[in-house]
């Protein structure tokens, strides 16, 4: 069974409409601890702001348990600020505690004289190292984001891809069983599809 989980702030229906078109059947919304249960793999989308998410994490008490299934291994993709929630803090609208799995913060981009924030558009992954994510994927792949912030991850080598904008950051991260990409896959057309795919293979 494949969980998502809806904290009421994540952009499901588009994540849904690229599962269903995957093929994916077992499938259920979790908005309760007890709905992990029996889970075999996990999506976490995000849209909205860290502290926000965070706090609605844990007011539906999923911070534990899902803790606690990550630990056990099992299989768990983050989008957006379902990645950056992985993190320890998280800087948007003051500092924030995350699930603190993986090592580092999320920070704002600075101030730019000849950019945008939010980074809003498509860029091309900066690959660094090999992932079963990126199974049939060549070398040229453009993925679109909506973010004003970024994880600046502790440990370089969780980073699978990056990108550059002004700053280079971490647009694709992995720990084991636990994939994170700041990008949305599920507005990234052929690209986006064939990661989601390759995370349902895991």
């Amino acid at each position: 069974m494949l969980a998502v989980i809806d904290y009421g702030a994540g952009n499901l229906r588009s994540v849904l409409h690229a599962l269903k078109h995957l093929g994916v059947r077992d499938m259920r919304l979790v908005r309760r601890p007890d709905e992990l249960a029996g889970a075999k793999k996990i999506i976490l989308p995000g849209v909205g702001a860290f502290g926000a998410c965070m706090a609605q994490m844990r007011k539906q008490d999923l911070v534990a348990p899902l803790s606690e299934a990550l630990a056990a291994g099992i299989p768990y993709l983050g989008i957006c600020v379902g990645m950056q929630m992985l993190y320890e803090i998280g800087e948007e609208m003051g500092e924030h505690e995350g699930l603190g799995i993986l090592g580092g913060r999320v920070v704002r981009f600075p101030h730019f004289t000849n950019r945008k924030v939010p980074h809003m558009g498509w860029n091309q992954l900066n690959i660094r190292r090999g992932s079963a994510l990126l199974h049939g994927l060549g070398a040229a792949n453009y993925v679109y984001f909506v973010h004003s912030y970024y994880c600046a991850p502790s440990e370089a080598d969780t980073v699978v891809a990056s990108v550059d904008y002004g700053v280079e950051f971490a647009a694709f991260v992995q720990q084991d069983n636990i994939y994170g990409v700041q990008f949305h896959p599920e507005k990234s057309q052929q690209v986006g599809l064939r990661i989601l795919a390759n995370f349902l293979r895991v």
